[in-house]
C-alpha cells in the first residue's frame, strides 16, 4: 500500500480509503468485519463513514458496526485514521436544529452519539457533510476548536465544498491561527471531471488534501457491459446521461486501453483518480471482500503521459460542452 499525506497535516493516510456508506444495508456484521479486517491486512489505514450511513430507518448503523469492530479487536483502533462526518438530520422528530446544517447546538450531540456507536475516545477527522452557507466563521470554527480542545476531533475535514467555499473557509480558519481543513471530499472521476474547473485547484492552492469518492462513478468504471435493474449502477447511467452496452464506444474503448496495458478496468479507472496532484486519496465502498482485490495495484499504479493522453481523449466529452482540460478560467476563457 503507499501512503501520503494528508493535505497541511502532518499525518498519513493510505491512498486508498475504505468507503463504509454500504455497512448496515447491504453488508451486514459479519460481512463487514470480513471487509474491514481484510483492508487492515492490505495495508488501508484509511477509514471513512457518516453518522447518517446505515440505510433508510437505520442511521448510524455503520458507525456502529465499525465500533463493534473495534471493540472485537483489541490495539486495532490505533492502527486506523478514522474519519465520519456531520451535518445531515439524524432524528426526524428532533425538530428545526435537527435539519440539514451546522451548528455549534447540533454538532456538541452528534459528536457526542458517533464517538458512543464508534466506541472510541475520538475522531480522527471530522468532516461536514456539505457545505453551509449560512453558519458564521465564529460558530464553525469556534465549535471545531472546542471538539479539538476537548480531545475528541484531531482534524477538521469538509464534504461537497465549492472551490470559494474552501477559499473562505480556509482564510477564516488561518486568521484565527487554526490549520484549518486538512481534507475536502469531493466526486471526481473520469466521468465527472467538474472538479477540475474550481475545487481541486482550490484545494490544492490551500493545502487541502482531497479525498475523492465514487472514484469508479457508482461501477459505471468496472467493466460491466450491463447494469442490474435498480442498481446503483442504474442509477449512476441516469445521473450522468450514459448507458452501458455494446453501442457505447467510449467504455468499449476504455476496456481495450485496460487491456493493452494488462490492468483491470477498476484499478485504471482509481489509479488515474489518484495521479491528480491534488487527491490524497480515493474512497472505494464496497460490498464483499472481492471487491477490495486490486486496489493495492490501483494505490501504486503510475499510468505514464501517453495512457493519460489517451484516457483524456476517450473521456473528453465528459468534460462539458466547451470546456477544455484544465481549471478555470482557462478551461472556458482565453
Amino acid at each position: 500500500m503507499e501512503y501520503t499525506q494528508l493535505g497541511r497535516s502532518n499525518i498519513m493516510v493510505s491512498k486508498i480509503c475504505l468507503g463504509t456508506m454500504h455497512f448496515g444495508p447491504y453488508a451486514d456484521e459479519e460481512a463487514s468485519f470480513r471487509i474491514l479486517d481484510r483492508t487492515l491486512e492490505m495495508g488501508v489505514n484509511f477509514i471513512d463513514t457518516a453518522n447518517v450511513y446505515g440505510g433508510d430507518g437505520n442511521k448510524g448503523r455503520s458507525e456502529e458496526i465499525i465500533g463493534k469492530w473495534f471493540a472485537s479487536r483489541p490495539g486495532v483502533r490505533d492502527e486506523v485514521v478514522l474519519a465520519t462526518k456531520v451535518y445531515n438530520p439524524m432524528d426526524r422528530s428532533g425538530g428545526p436544529n435537527d435539519e440539514r446544517g451546522f451548528s455549534a447546538y447540533k454538532v456538541r450531540k452528534q459528536a457526542a452519539d458517533s464517538l458512543r456507536r464508534l466506541q472510541t475516545d475520538r475522531i480522527d477527522v471530522y468532516q461536514v457533510h456539505h457545505i453551509d452557507r449560512r453558519v458564521s466563521a465564529e460558530e464553525f470554527w469556534g465549535t471545531y476548536e472546542r471538539l479539538i480542545a476537548d480531545g475528541e476531533v484531531l482534524y477538521a475535514g469538509s464534504s461537497n465544498f465549492s472551490g470559494w467555499g474552501l477559499a473562505k473557509t480556509q482564510m477564516q480558519a488561518w486568521a484565527r491561527g487554526s490549520v484549518g481543513l486538512v481534507s475536502e471530499q469531493t466526486q471526481y472521476n473520469l466521468l465527472n471531471r467538474i472538479p477540475e474547473l474550481e475545487v481541486l485547484p482550490a484545494a490544492q492552492n490551500f493545502g487541502v488534501g482531497v479525498i475523492a469518492y465514487m472514484p469508479l462513478a457508482g461501477g459505471l468504471l468496472t467493466g460491466k457491459v450491463q447494469a442490474a435493474e435498480g442498481s446503483r449502477t442504474r442509477q449512476l447511467e441516469e445521473e450522468y446521461g450514459i448507458k452501458l452496452g455494446a453501442d457505447n464506444n467510449q467504455f468499449a474503448e476504455f476496456s481495450a486501453l485496460c487491456q493493452g496495458i494488462g490492468e483491470r478496468e477498476h484499478v485504471v479507472a482509481t489509479a488515474w483518480t489518484l495521479q491528480h496532484p491534488a487527491v490524497a486519496s480515493a474512497i472505494v465502498g464496497v460490498r464483499n471482500v472481492e471487491q477490495l482485490d486490486g486496489l493495492e495495484q490501483a494505490a501504486r499504479l503510475h499510468l505514464d503521459p501517453e495512457t493519460m493522453q489517451r484516457l483524456d481523449d476517450i473521456f473528453s466529452i465528459n468534460r462539458g460542452r466547451k470546456l477544455r482540460p484544465g481549471a478555470a478560467p482557462e478551461a472556458y476563457a482565453w
